[in-house]
């Protein structure tokens, strides 16, 4: 009996670890907390703003201070930055969340990220990554949708040109519904949909705000979203199947369609000789389950009961997504009453030379192998002929 049959999830591959990170992007909530800024000079001045758009309650301790920081202080339209003229004092660090020093003396510098770290407060040094213990990056401000750039110190210039070219590429609109979601999510929670049917919310609900960047989010919009997405639901509540062609296999010619298609998917079959870097587009939650030279017939009764139990299944093969058997596979699983979506991929030129598919099957061509789960032991079928060695199905930007 397969593990389809008896009811049994059937195993995905295991995905490796993760690439390596220079910094761990991670997103504050300040508001109402307090932050300790000592220093002086407009570099000083700009993190007590940051801060204070940010909520935080901002203590900034100068002797002397420039005119940009009694200007902030003075202007300050978010939350409030209290400017003491006096140096900075170890019982300033109770209660503070983050620390933030402005000096050009080094064994300053040295004093307040040990009085710091001494009270337990994450600290930054401007300008002195030894002293830091997290960094500011380059920000997008499309709030509540932030986007943080860090090169790590290695090129912050780099790091602005990217920020200026997210700028230009993300109306202002996008703002407006970010609020619009963060203010409709409870009433998505209780909507009586199932986690499939939010998702399918959310996939929709972003489809129209991209759209719509300029548009002033309506109560109209969200039921007319919500209402769809539950006719949806009814209507395909067996989940479904999409073919997807990965074409020549390489991760920077795939299409729109087929992004969404990953994005939005449950469960993924794919090729094992396919590149690993096209999973980094699908959904961190989706199952991946290698299909090499295994029984057409079990691929295609796994498929069927995946989607059979509400699954959205993907296929991921290389090439055109008509390649083989699709033909029988489309009529099986329609068949079964399923709604089957083909999405072809980028067509394959002939003479263009050694494709991605190419180079993955080459042995020559370093690969990391790991544990994978073949079509066969998916379903507990008895062994036959080895599935091809499984590649390395990683992810670094998925979720």
């Amino acid at each position: 009996m397969s593990a389809v049959e008896d009811g049994r999830d059937p195993a995905p591959a295991h995905a490796s670890r993760m690439q390596a990170l220079a910094r761990l992007p991670i997103f504050l909530a300040l508001d109402g907390k307090r932050a300790v800024i000592a220093g002086n000079g407009a570099p000083v001045a700009w993190k007590a703003e940051l801060l204070s758009a940010a909520g935080a309650d901002v203590a900034v301790f100068a002797e002397r201070p420039c005119e940009e920081l009694r200007a902030v202080a003075a202007q300050a339209a978010h939350a409030a930055i209290v400017l003491q003229q006096r140096p900075w004092r170890i019982d300033d660090f109770a209660g503070a969340t983050v620390a933030v020093g402005g000096f050009d003396d080094e064994a300053e510098a040295a004093r307040f990220a040990g009085a710091a770290r001494a009270a337990a407060v994450p600290v930054n040094v401007i300008d002195r990554p030894a002293y830091c213990d997290f960094a500011f990056g380059a920000i997008v401000n499309r709030s509540p949708l932030v986007i943080g750039i860090s090169t790590d110190g290695a090129a912050p210039v780099f790091g602005q040109a990217i920020r200026a070219r997210l700028e230009a590429m993300i109306p202002r609109g996008f703002a407006r519904w970010a609020d619009a979601a963060r203010r409709w999510r409870k009433a998505v929670q209780s909507s009586g949909l199932s986690s499939s049917g939010r998702r399918r919310f959310w996939r929709a609900f972003a489809a129209f705000a991209v759209s719509n960047p300029e548009r002033e989010p309506a109560s109209s919009d969200f039921d007319a979203i919500l209402s769809a997405t539950k006719d949806q639901a009814t209507a395909a509540g067996a989940g479904s199947v999409t073919l997807v062609g990965a074409g020549p296999g390489d991760p920077e010619l795939l299409t729109l369609r087929t992004v969404r298609a990953l994005q939005s998917a449950d469960v993924i079959l794919i090729d094992d000789h396919l590149s690993p870097d096209l999973l980094d587009f699908a959904r961190r939650e989706a199952k991946t389950v290698l299909v090499g030279k295994s029984d057409k017939q079990d691929e295609v009764t796994l498929m069927i009961a995946l989607a059979k139990a509400g699954g959205r299944v993907v296929r991921l093969k290389g090439g055109s997504p008509m390649f083989g058997r699709a033909d029988g596979e489309i009529a099986a699983c329609r068949g079964a009453g399923l709604a089957v979506e083909v999405v072809p991929g980028v067509a394959m030129r002939p003479g263009r030379g050694e494709t991605r598919r190419n180079r993955a099957n080459n042995p020559t061509r370093p690969t990391t192998p790991i544990p994978g789960t073949p079509l066969r032991a998916c379903c507990g079928s008895p062994a036959a002929r080895p599935a091809r060695t499984a590649r390395a199905l990683r992810s670094t930007s998925r979720g």
